[in-house]
């Protein structure tokens, strides 16, 4: 159990969720410099399933996992901001959207607290289709993807837990493999589909998984050179990439090996890692959820109501 290293905070993960929900906000504000912005999701599931990882690797090691706790846990951290956020866009839902565009958002005030939002705007649209810009809660769909993540996977480690560890490990990577192909399969077959379930969107937080074992074994590596290419395969995307870019696909496994390689070689005296633990990224990625969860609302009831768009 010893040959797995500690599990300690690093500020530039930090960093890299503002490097995740700025192009995400600056996406959906209509600024064409980041068609790509949209992989900000992707980025957030990659560090999501490291951290998540990370922490019950430790927990288990220690025998001090516990699965209720860690929905508690889980519970806390997500659900009042979530909360908030669904309870403020209620009055101005009723105030100014449409008899049908209502009872749609009535839906998917049942579908999130369940985390299965994902489910309900798949049936309704494409993520973007024009009615999609009119959905104050659509981005609601990547937190349900999340939370079945959170909420299957630990049940995974607790049940695999017997075998040994890199059994485990290479578990994880023939899923995450799995899910890699459905996904290819599925931009091509059901698109919207693919786009929204967390089959084919699982290898992404697999990724981060895998990443979190690779961590605890060997730790975290000082290479600038591979640091900075993590960071321009998730920027490249970031411009590059439109709408009519297949996602999840190919395309992801750019910015998701991005991650992986920043998480990996970005080490504390890194050139990147410095960038990353600024004052300016860090305070940017403490507050990158809440960030997340108000974004999407501001710009549908600024849509709804046909004002100009910032960066339109």
């Amino acid at each position: 159990m010893n040959d797995f290293k500690t599990f300690d905070y690093r500020k530039e993960i930090d960093g890299l969720r503002a490097l995740a929900v700025i192009p995400v906000i600056l996406f959906h504000a209509g600024f064409d410099f980041f068609s790509g912005g949209f992989i900000g999701v992707d980025i957030f599931f990659v560090i999501s399933g490291y951290l998540i990882t990370s922490l019950i690797l430790q927990e288990k090691i220690n025998n001090e996992f516990s699965l209720i706790n860690f929905y508690e846990r889980r519970a806390r951290r997500i659900l009042p901001a979530l909360f908030l956020v669904v309870i403020v866009t209620i009055p101005f839902a009723f105030l100014v959207m449409s008899p049908l565009a209502l009872k749609e958002f009535s839906n998917s005030l049942i579908s999130i607290p369940l985390f299965l939002s994902n489910f309900q705007f798949w049936s309704e649209s494409g993520y973007f289709a024009t009615a999609a810009e009119e959905k104050p809660l659509l981005h609601t769909w990547s937190l349900a993807v999340e939370e079945q993540y959170y909420l299957l996977f630990p049940i995974f480690l607790v049940l695999a837990w017997r075998f040994r560890k890199h059994r485990v490990f290479w578990m994880i990577v023939g899923f995450a493999g799995i899910s890699f192909a459905l996904s290819e399969w599925g931009w091509r077959n059901s698109a919207t589909a693919n786009f929204y379930l967390a089959p084919p969107r699982v290898w992404e937080l697999l990724a981060g998984s895998i990443v979190a074992f690779v961590v605890r074994k060997r730790g975290v590596r000082d290479n600038n050179i591979l640091a900075l290419l993590g960071i321009v395969a998730i920027t490249v995307p970031i411009m590059t990439y439109d709408e009519s870019t297949p996602f999840p696909s190919s395309y992801s496994l750019v910015p998701v090996i991005g991650v992986m390689l920043l998480v990996l070689f970005a080490g504390s005296d890194t050139f990147v890692a410095k960038f990353l633990s600024t004052k300016v990224m860090v305070g940017i990625g403490l507050i990158s959820y809440s960030a997340y969860l108000w974004q999407q609302p501001l710009f549908a009831f600024a849509h709804i109501r046909s004002m100009k768009v910032p960066g339109q």
